[in-house]
């Protein structure tokens, strides 16, 4: 792929582009997180593009990553997709084809951050709990009345009321549907103690 006729295409519809002579330097100089999307061509100088796919979506989770390559066959494309490609393009690339992948790609990247962004801000609500308010939430989340969450936690029914209004309150739900909709959303809850 050369490097210079992506950025003058990119760069004729006013996306930004930053190019590196190699998937080690990309490495060196990887980004944090989007909005944004990866070209990588398979055939590359030191680490391949499929190997740095793997990579990156270990480490980047919102930018996504479409493969272009002259030597791709089914299998090749398979394992790309497997991997969590966006798309896999074979040359030679018809540049409004590339542009369309280019544009869909970058419109998944703000989605996926803009999720990141609400599940951080889910996490860092629960964080914020005390450890008595997170035993209440995962009480409720098993589907327990305040009277069985008190006899388990060996408390009143009353200081359930006010730990679970807290936990409300803390976690901005209105309902308890809201709270559990809520916590279920993020991947790190188990519901488990």
């Amino acid at each position: 792929m050369n490097r210079a006729l992506m950025r003058d295409l990119f760069e004729s519809v006013d996306l930004k582009v930053s190019l590196y002579e190699s998937g080690n330097r990309f490495l060196e100089a990887m980004p944090v997180s989007g909005p944004g999307c990866i070209l990588l061509d398979v055939r590359m100088p030191g680490i391949s593009g499929l190997d740095l796919q793997t990579i990156v979506a270990k480490e980047i989770r919102d930018l996504p990553v479409i493969i272009v390559t002259a030597h791709g066959d089914t299998q090749m494309a398979v394992r790309a997709m497997k991997e969590g490609a966006f798309d896999f393009i074979e040359k030679p690339i018809n540049n409004q084809i590339l542009l369309d992948t280019v544009n869909k790609a970058l419109e998944e990247s703000a989605k996926l951050g803009s999720e990141m962004s609400e599940q951080a801000a889910i996490q860092a609500r629960l964080d914020f709990l005390t450890p008595r308010e997170n035993d209440v939430l995962l009480m409720i989340a098993k589907g327990k009345l305040n009277r069985q969450i008190a006899f388990d936690l060996g408390i009143t029914q009353r200081t359930v009321e006010v730990h679970r209004a807290r936990v409300m309150e803390k976690m901005q739900a209105k309902t308890v549907a809201d709270l559990l909709r809520t916590v279920m959303s993020l991947e790190s809850f188990s519901g488990k103690p």
